[in-house]
This record gives C-alpha cells, structure tokens and sequence, in this order.
C-alpha cells in the first residue's frame, strides 16, 4: 500500500507540473508536426522514398516517419523529464524524495513511469493531429501502440535517468542532452530504412541495427500496423533494464548524491 501511495503521489505531482507547464505541451507537438508537414517533402525528395522497404507497404514517406515522429516525442520527453531530475537535485527535492523508506528503484520506476505516461499522453494528441492531416491507422493499430510506447518510454525515460545521475551541474545537461538526442535520432531508423542506409554506408547501418532506439521506432511502427516485432520488442526491454539499473546504480548513495557532496 506505501508504494502505490508513492507511485500515485509521484504520477499527480508530475501530471500537475506538465499542466502548468503549457509550453512544453506546445514544443512536444509542434516539433514533430514540424518535422511532418515541412522536412517529409525534402527528406522524400532527395532520399527518393516512394519506394517503400520490403517488410510493409507504404503509401507516402509522410506515413513511413510517423512512428519515429511518435519515438522522437519519446525522446526528447525522456531527457526533458531527466532535466527536471537535476533541477530536483539541485533544489534538493530529489534528495529528500531518496531518502524516504520505500526502495530507491521503485521510486526511480514511479518517477519514470509517471513522466512515460506524459509522453504516451503526448503521442496520441500528435496522431490526433496527423489523423486531421489525412494519416490514419486502424483502430486494432491504435490500441498495440499503448504497450509499445510505454516499454519504449521506459527505456528513453531510464536513459535519460542515467544521464542525470552523472551530470553534476545544471548547465551541463543541455550539452549532453543533444549529444544523445541527435545522434540516436538520425543514425536510427526514424527519417529512412535500414535498407537506404546500407546503400550509403555499411558501418553506418550498422551502427544505426545497434542503436536501441533503432529497436524502439521498429517497435511502434510494427504496432502501428498491427504487427508484433519481438525481436525489437527483446532489445527494447534489454536497454529499458540496463538503462534502469544504471539509474539505480547512479543515484545510490554511497555513489551518486553523497559523492557530489564531497
């Protein structure tokens, strides 16, 4: 029962935050609409995308970048929320949040799960919004997407705990947050397949197969049509797990918190 008190506390804490916090809702969304509506037709002209990969009909490369659209929302809410992190730090909620009797890894998975379900809540106004632009899914497509976002939230949310755990300053944060936002966006199959790649570089496609949100964006797109991916779906779960343990493992005491104040 504490721990249910405590994952609903932190769930109306965070969900207060993001209400108040109207421009962050803006940014989330006019992002990827961005990305949508103004970048598809270069991409798709100078890529030569018509064509789509083998694995599934598509009728325009503005359907082909929705799920990675949906994985970039993801993304840039996980390291976003992980900002929030440090600001906690340094005000010293965060502090006080560890030190309460509850595990430290179920109050980092409460704090992570509440900041997922913002984004999830984010998804789905932006296919909202891509469904009056003329891109829709079916319903059965809808509905696989709620479990492939949440295990990929979790996983993008871990990393960006990760990444807080050994940031020592505020200002730091911006630096290191498009150190990783960027590269796992454009060396994944987010923009072009994995195929369009290898024509161009093969340690480039590679390098992109490793890339855990490679995994994650096959995920959701599999979802989107109905379709289970379970090998991305086991690599997605594999980084969601390393990526928590490391959180863990930074915001120990006798590690993280303790060894900054020395």
């Amino acid at each position: 029962m504490p721990a249910l008190v405590a994952l609903r506390a932190i769930i109306t804490r965070e969900s207060l935050r993001f209400v108040r916090q109207r421009s962050r809702f803006v940014a989330a969304l006019v992002r990827p609409l961005l990305w949508l509506v103004v970048f598809a037709a270069g991409f798709r002209a100078a890529l030569g995308l018509s064509i789509t990969p083998p694995y599934q009909t598509y009728t325009t490369y503005e359907v082909y970048i929705v799920p990675g659209l949906c994985g970039m929302i993801l993304l840039f809410n996980g390291m976003q929320s992980s900002l929030s992190l440090v600001y906690d730090r340094e005000l010293g909620s965060m502090r006080l949040l560890l030190t309460s009797p509850l595990p430290r890894w179920w109050l980092l998975i409460c704090r992570l799960l509440a900041s997922t379900l913002i984004s999830i809540l984010q998804v789905y106004v932006f296919l909202s919004v891509t469904a009056i632009y003329g891109i829709r899914f079916s319903p059965l497509g809808y509905l696989a997407l709620l479990p492939a976002l949440l295990v990929t939230g979790m996983m993008l949310g871990g990393l960006g705990l990760a990444l807080s755990s050994a940031i020592k300053q505020l200002e730091n944060f911006a630096g290191v947050m498009n150190f990783v936002i960027f590269p796992m966006f454009f060396l994944s199959t987010a923009l072009y397949p994995l195929w369009k790649m290898a024509e161009s570089s093969e340690l480039l496609h590679d390098i992109c197969t490793m890339n855990p949100f490679t995994q994650a964006v096959e995920l959701i797109r599999f979802a989107l049509y109905g379709s289970f991916n379970g090998m991305a779906l086991m690599w997605t779960c594999i980084a969601a797990v390393v990526f928590l343990a490391l959180s863990v493992w930074g915001y120990d005491p006798a590690r993280g918190l303790t060894r900054r104040k020395t």
